[in-house]
């Protein structure tokens, strides 16, 4: 078996060898800190200290009028929302679907 020798490369493919690593150093680094990006993103967003999305069961009971009646019910980006209707008025209550803590409320009456 006989060796296969390479030649010397000459100046000018030292220089554009020299010019491809520097260009495929850049390349990985680039590449690297996208990924670091990335996964600093991700656990930023896993670890914020905006609450679990596993929230503990609470029982809460909301009252309502004498002879209310709920009409429906229905979830609205995060808003629980009720609609009553009272002897004849329709109202909508809104709550905080986190908390369940009652949000707001609207009434509908018919004009005189």
């Amino acid at each position: 078996m006989t060796d296969i020798v390479a030649p010397e490369p000459t100046s000018e493919q030292a220089v554009l060898i020299a010019r491809v690593r520097r260009m495929m150093l850049i390349a990985g680094l680039t590449s690297a800190l996208a990924v670091v990006v990335v996964l600093i993103a991700v656990g930023y967003r896993l670890y914020r200290g905006e609450g679990s999305t596993t929230a503990a069961v609470t029982d809460i009971t909301a009252t309502l009028p004498k002879g209310a009646r709920i009409v429906s019910t229905g979830v609205a980006g995060d808003r629980l929302v009720v609609t009553l209707d009272i002897g004849g008025v329709t109202e909508i209550r809104t709550f905080d679907a986190r908390t369940l803590k009652p949000a707001g409320k609207l009434k509908f009456v018919s004009e005189p």
